[in-house]
């Protein structure tokens, strides 16, 4: 099974997103979506964003990682 993990955008420059994940900062691949700017939410898996989502989409899946884990 594969799992992404949803992140707040928080820089994008020349196809590279600084991501945070839940206090984790981390550089991901943005290549693969169009217009992505600071403050949007998005799906990471394997070290890129594959996925826009919205703020509740982020909120959802955190709860879900949350009671899983």
């Amino acid at each position: 099974m594969c799992v992404g993990l949803s992140a707040k955008v928080v820089s994008v420059k020349d196809g590279t997103a600084v991501i945070d994940a839940n206090g984790a900062k981390r550089k991901v691949s943005a290549g693969l979506l169009d217009e992505l700017e600071p403050g949007d939410y998005v799906m990471v898996h394997a070290g890129a964003a594959i996925a826009k989502i919205t703020q509740s989409e982020a909120d959802e899946e955190e709860s879900v990682m949350e009671s899983i884990l």
